[in-house]
């Protein structure tokens, strides 16, 4: 074992997914410093895939108890775009299929752009139904935003090519007669909501990009909406937009000004 190349080992190591492979082992008595690091970088990947499963576990908690209780159609819920000063709410509603196993699912404002836009990948393969719904700046301003958002998460509902016949919802309840479940912070402890956060934040994102293209001063491509420097800066210099949500704070002072 003492010739085989290093390059080759970090190979073998790829192939192996048990700590009692007897390869392993036999790894394990070679002393060089490249093999015994390459070792360490193989257990410090096993024990973060360990994490994901046993995350991934603990979030399918909520999808299993609904099963149990005879429900088929479980969708997931969440919205982004509460908070912004600018562009709508959007909400996604999400049926994964049985038996999927999509490890990193997690609260969308916790996972980087990357890796959501690779999980998206991963939920459109292992979905039986996706839907995306969305209340406009102008229907926040009539409605105001917590009702604009049971209007898009409606909306998210009702797009699907399947009916759900059991909702779990991020801190929400929807009045559609619907079994469901409001659970608190439900984006980090349901892989259907969390799945919902995901598709629903990458959707807002590249429509924010889109408004960044048309209104550049304003960096929407980078805020997504919310209130940075360059944003205030540029309502004080360019003024409200019609996709400003004109009874958010500080656009609705300006107006009575």
């Amino acid at each position: 074992m003492e010739k085989v190349p290093i390059t080759q080992i970090k190979a073998l190591l790829k192939k192996i997914d048990q700590t009692d492979d007897s390869r392993l082992t036999a790894l394990r008595a070679d002393t060089r410093k490249g093999v015994q690091q390459a070792i360490l970088q193989w257990e410090r990947q096993q024990k973060k895939q360990l994490e994901l499963v046993e995350k991934y576990q603990e979030m399918s908690l909520f999808e299993q108890e609904k099963s149990a209780l005879g429900f088929q159609m479980i969708a997931g819920i969440d919205e982004v775009g509460r908070g912004p000063l600018a562009g709508p709410v959007v909400a996604a509603s999400v049926i994964l299929k049985p038996g999927h196993q999509i490890l990193g699912l997690n609260d969308s404002k916790q996972l980087s752009a990357h890796t959501r836009e690779d999980l998206v990948k991963q939920i459109q393969k292992n979905a039986l139904a996706i839907g995306i719904g969305e209340a406009s700046a102008v229907e926040i301003d009539q409605l105001n935003i917590y009702q604009a958002t049971k209007v898009a998460m409606q909306r998210a509902i009702d797009q699907m090519s399947i009916q759900p016949d059991c909702l779990l919802i991020d801190a929400m309840e929807l009045p559609n007669g619907l079994p469901q479940e409001k659970i608190i912070k439900g984006d980090a402890r349901s892989v259907s909501i969390a799945a919902a956060s995901i598709i629903a934040k990458v959707h807002r994102d590249k429509w924010m990009a889109e408004y960044g293209q048309q209104y550049p001063e304003y960096g929407f491509e980078k805020n997504a909406g919310y209130g940075t420097q360059q944003h205030l800066a540029a309502i004080e210099q360019q003024g409200i937009l019609p996709i400003h949500r004109k009874t958010f704070a500080p656009i609705k002072e300006k107006i009575k000004n």
